[in-house]
């Protein structure tokens, strides 16, 4: 049985590798791509969606613009890690598909709403806001979910301050709604995906394949190196948000602790902090955090993902 997943995203290099995986795996569903601001405007990420689907042949699914903005907050995006048009190093091909007439959001629901109970499960690898404005405009989707796999936040690291990640403050009051909305929700956070780091050996690995979507991740990863490089002092880049898809593929890949996370809102120095609580006996929860990944088995998938595209 396939895993149906919707990826809402803000491509942005990892979110590009996310929907390789994605539709590059035989054992997933995808079902849509969703864009939300976030790693640039929303016409950039979504443009860049639409390059990734020429580049991989994602066809037969529906790509729609959702959220331009946050909930409340002004947009802030991420030039220092993803360039000006969100997806810089690699030559963008000119899309040949359209987008969908419909508001992510309302596909999000529709889709939900019509597929059997607990048979969806949510992707965001980048701010909440689309997932959050589904659960409020259909709070019936929160029990058809399976489950959200997210990647954001972290328990011990932060990104964007000293104790936030860039999807969780970029729009906090749309992730205090995801993580409070009941469903089940695994929180993908920085601190694994700190261990997904695209060494020399991975890229020589993806550049092997010798294809045309290998060679666009090799370029990929060259500028999302560089960059992570010159603001966060990495000697290899971190590939976020694969490590969600790659959880919904296979959860044993991902080690995961069930503890209460909420969301900081009001701090001056700590706005967008994902606080979970780890003392013990825990909360009654839905919320689950990932503690620690197989490093090779992940790219393992995303490379055999990426030769299945060709």
């Amino acid at each position: 049985m396939k895993n149906k997943i919707i990826l809402d995203c803000d491509p942005g290099h990892d979110d590009a590798i996310a929907m390789m995986l994605a539709y590059g795996n035989p054992n997933i569903d995808l079902l849509a791509v969703t864009t939300v601001v976030g790693n640039q405007t929303l016409e950039k990420v979504s443009r860049n969606a639409l390059a990734v689907a020429e580049i991989a042949k994602i066809k037969g699914i529906p790509f729609a613009k959702g959220a331009d903005r946050p909930l409340i907050r002004e947009i802030e995006v991420a030039p220092s890690i993803h360039g000006d048009s969100g997806l810089d190093g690699p030559i963008l091909p000119t899309p040949s598909q359209s987008f969908s007439e419909k508001h992510a959001v309302q596909l999000i629901i529709d889709l939900i709403m019509s597929h059997p109970e607990k048979t969806i499960t949510l992707v965001p690898t980048g701010g909440l806001t689309n997932i959050a404005l589904a659960a409020r405009l259909e709070p019936r989707i929160i029990d058809r979910v399976k489950q959200v796999v997210l990647m954001g936040g972290g328990y011990h690291v932060g990104n964007w301050s000293a104790v936030a990640e860039f999807n969780i403050k970029i729009d906090p009051e749309a992730a205090h709604i995801v993580f409070n909305a009941g469903w089940k929700v695994v929180m993908v956070g920085l601190d694994l995906t700190h261990q997904a780091l695209a060494t020399p050996e991975i890229v020589k690995r993806i550049a092997a394949l010798d294809t045309k979507p290998a060679q666009f991740v090799v370029e990929l990863l060259e500028f999302f190196g560089k960059m992570y490089k010159q603001s966060q002092g990495f000697n290899y880049p971190p590939v976020h948000d694969p490590c969600a898809v790659a959880y919904v593929i296979d959860p044993t890949i991902i080690e995961t602790k069930q503890v209460p996370v909420n969301i900081e809102l009001t701090g001056t120095h700590t706005l967008g902090m994902t606080v979970a609580d780890f003392r013990y006996p825990p909360k009654p929860c839905n919320t689950y955090v990932a503690t620690k990944l197989d490093h090779k088995r992940f790219w393992d998938l995303v490379i055999e993902a990426i030769r299945n595209l060709n």
